[in-house]
């Protein structure tokens, strides 16, 4: 349009002359990108909200109608099994094609579900605005807009089997205190239209489906056999393929189909994140709540394994898929067991060789710490021909032994120091006097005097006024007597 091609020229102007001199393959370009935005307006204005037929166009589509075609025949003829020729190559069995086909058109199907639903919703807005925040799947919203219709007083409209009774009452209750009104002919003809094409697509979705499931057990016997035909097509349409599922990491099935979940503040702690369609399973609905996770992740890297296996044709029995299947539940089943009894632990065998250990300085001290004493080895130990003293008298009661036997007749006997008491002795003396033992902790510098009360006089002023050799180390707390040579 002129107003688009007006902005790109005011555009062109505000630009500097280095830019300004464009090459022939840029000015190419401008031009290509100026027609294909005239064409782009031209379809957004063309388009109108008000005429379904403008939103939803994948119902006449050509390809849409040549799938269901196809489908329809295929389920009609069924599937005959001396005609499946399971050693060819997947990739060029037509009917492989025809699954890849489908799968990718069950996308684009929920895809245009959903823009009917906005236009369903739009337009009954007006009668009914709370009903969207009351039903909020797009099928169950259509056939509950297309049984009401312009009935204001809902208690005349039979809503059974569509909805749960719960969620019937809360409509009823809702319905009769609306701030709605009835819609125009015209309007209420154009909502029951988009609910009718609604209700079509999904009914073409699920003979798509049906169509994809049929077939899953001669396409993907083994992936069948561990997660169902069901969830198989799921997997297999979502990845693009079986080819494309086998070479997917383990990780990444797991999270096929997942939706982000909006948990509204709430702890993420019970809600299971990062699962897919393998969530819709019978092995991981069956599984204990703490250990679902742990299945999700074995159910994932089972169907794997079985889908490089089917996308080589390996097993067109699904011999591999049950045995696969059986175990998940042994592991499942092993996962679930109780811990195994805690064993009493055996005694020692009596008079084996003692087991080796090193020495050392703490092992020392725990020897000495543990060693028998004295008094222990005098009352162990019996001399020849005397009789021992007991607690009881006369040999009865517990003996002493040799204790006591030294003529002073107390049970007493002379401490001998360890080695480690001694060193500690040692320890607490240098502490307490010094390294060298020379001076006391007691003896200072400070002299009172009657004269000048307190003077600093010198400790070695009296030894030296005592003269050297014997005199001034006499009366020395560190000095030692020695023998004089009387001459």
């Amino acid at each position: 349009m002129a107003n688009l091609a007006d902005s790109f020229l005011a555009d062109l102007d505000e630009l500097s002359d280095n830019e300004v001199n464009l090459t022939d393959n840029e000015d190419a370009d401008v031009a290509e990108m100026e027609e294909d935005g005239d064409g782009d307006i031209a379809d957004i204005e063309a388009l109108n909200y008000d005429d379904l037929d403008s939103v939803s166009k994948l119902q006449k589509t050509q390809r849409y109608i040549d799938i269901m075609q196809k489908v329809e025949d295929a389920l009609q003829k069924g599937l005959d099994v001396s005609e499946a020729d399971n050693s060819s190559v997947l990739e060029e069995d037509p009917e492989y094609q025809l699954i890849v086909d489908c799968n990718a058109l069950s996308v684009d199907i929920e895809n245009e579900i959903i823009i009917v639903h906005n236009f369903i919703r739009d337009n009954y807005r007006l009668k009914f605005p709370e009903l969207e925040s009351l039903v909020h799947h797009p099928i169950d919203y259509a056939r509950v807009v297309k049984k009401i219709g312009n009935e204001m007083d809902l208690t005349l409209v039979d809503l059974e089997g569509l909805l749960p009774s719960a969620i019937i009452m809360v409509v009823s209750v809702t319905a009769s205190t609306t701030s709605g009104k009835p819609l125009s002919e015209e309007n209420l003809k154009k909502t029951i239209d988009a609910c009718d094409r609604a209700l079509a697509l999904d009914l073409a979705k699920k003979q798509v489906l049906d169509f994809v499931e049929s077939r899953m057990g001669r396409i993907a016997p083994n992936v069948s056999a561990i997660v169902g035909t069901e969830i198989a097509a799921k997997l297999m349409g979502t990845a693009g393929g079986l080819s494309a599922l086998a070479k997917m990491p383990a990780c990444n099935v797991q999270v096929l189909g997942a939706k982000k979940k909006n948990l509204a503040g709430f702890s993420s702690a019970t809600s299971q994140i990062h699962v897919g369609f393998l969530e819709q399973s019978e092995i991981y609905q069956t599984t204990p709540p703490s250990l679902k996770m742990r299945a999700c992740r074995l159910l994932a890297s089972k169907s794997t394994l079985a889908a490089r296996v089917d996308s080589i044709r390996g097993d067109p029995t699904g011999k591999t898929g049950r045995f696969l299947l059986d175990e998940i539940r042994k592991k499942i089943e092993k996962w679930q067991e109780p811990p195994p009894a805690k064993q009493p632990k055996p005694l020692p065998v009596p008079d084996s060789e003692p087991k080796k250990k090193r020495g050392g300085r703490r092992l020392r001290k725990k020897k000495e710490r543990y060693a028998i004493t004295d008094m222990r080895k005098l009352a162990n130990r019996m001399q020849f021909g005397v009789p021992e003293e007991s607690s009881l008298g006369d040999g009865l009661g517990e003996g002493y032994g040799m204790l006591g036997q030294a003529g002073s007749g107390k049970l007493r006997v002379s401490v001998v120091q360890s080695k480690l008491a001694a060193k500690a002795a040692k320890k607490f003396k240098e502490k307490q006097y010094g390294s060298s033992g020379a001076t006391s902790g007691l003896t200072s510098s400070l002299a009172f005097t009657p004269v000048q009360g307190i003077e600093l006089s010198n400790p070695q002023a009296h030894g030296n006024a005592l003269g050297g050799g014997t005199q001034s180390t006499y009366f020395s707390e560190v000095g030692t007597f020695s023998k004089i040579r009387r001459t």
